[in-house]
């Protein structure tokens, strides 16, 4: 295996063309399924398959397709959407995303207003991105333990002694250690994911799911 075919968080691929390549081996599989949710990365395809998992959902015939940022998402709806196959059922982005998200759901075919084209489609918006709704749900107090019990307590308060950094509230500084590492943001999400309890879930990732499963 090279050196940027590392596998991490849930069997995915974490390196340097780990976004490439997962978005061709997904769409590979979204060809012949018989429904698909599009996210923007990895960590929001691990997450969903973590919660998936935790709560008994079957995504046999559902892919998760990373479309590798909000703003590459318009082939894909074209694809997939009321004037390609027709299977997309929904997805999930970033809320400074959604402004282009619902650009191209009008491009796509999709009808509704600024205000309703999002959920007519099937997508849910997290409020800032996926980390803040993972870190808000497991608590901060617990996102530490993670982190320590994972070994990484010393890069995370090396990143806090930095002057960027010293006086910022913990919950940006814990989103900007999970992005300032390859695979970091893949890994914590499945280990957060497993973590909040059952009855606290983000709502858009249970609403994605639940979108998914109604669509099949």
């Amino acid at each position: 295996m090279s050196a940027t075919r590392r596998i991490g968080a849930a069997g995915h691929e974490h390196g340097p063309d780990a976004p490439l390549h997962a978005t061709a081996e997904a769409l590979v599989r979204a060809e012949r399924a018989a429904r698909v949710l599009l996210v923007e990365g990895i960590s929001d395809v691990v997450a969903l398959e973590t919660l998936a998992e935790v709560d008994g959902i079957d995504l046999t015939r559902t892919v998760i397709l990373p479309a590798g940022g909000a703003h590459a998402v318009g082939p894909f709806l074209r694809r997939f959407g009321p004037q390609g196959t027709g299977t997309l059922a929904g997805g999930l982005c970033d809320a400074a995303e959604a402004p282009f998200l619902r650009k191209g759901l009008r491009l796509a075919g999709w009808s509704g207003t600024p205000d309703d084209i999002l959920g007519r489609a099937g997508f849910f918006v997290c409020d800032i991105d996926l980390e803040d709704e993972l870190l808000r749900a497991v608590g901060l107090d617990a996102a530490l333990e993670i982190i320590a019990r994972e070994g990484e307590a010393d890069a995370l308060h090396t990143l806090q002694a930095q002057a960027a950094w010293r006086d910022a509230p913990l919950a940006a500084q814990l989103r900007r250690f999970l992005s300032s590492r390859a695979g970091r943001k893949t890994r914590y999400a499945a280990l957060f994911v497993r973590a909040i309890p059952w009855d606290a879930h983000p709502r858009p990732l249970r609403a994605v799911l639940d979108v998914g499963r109604r669509a099949g």
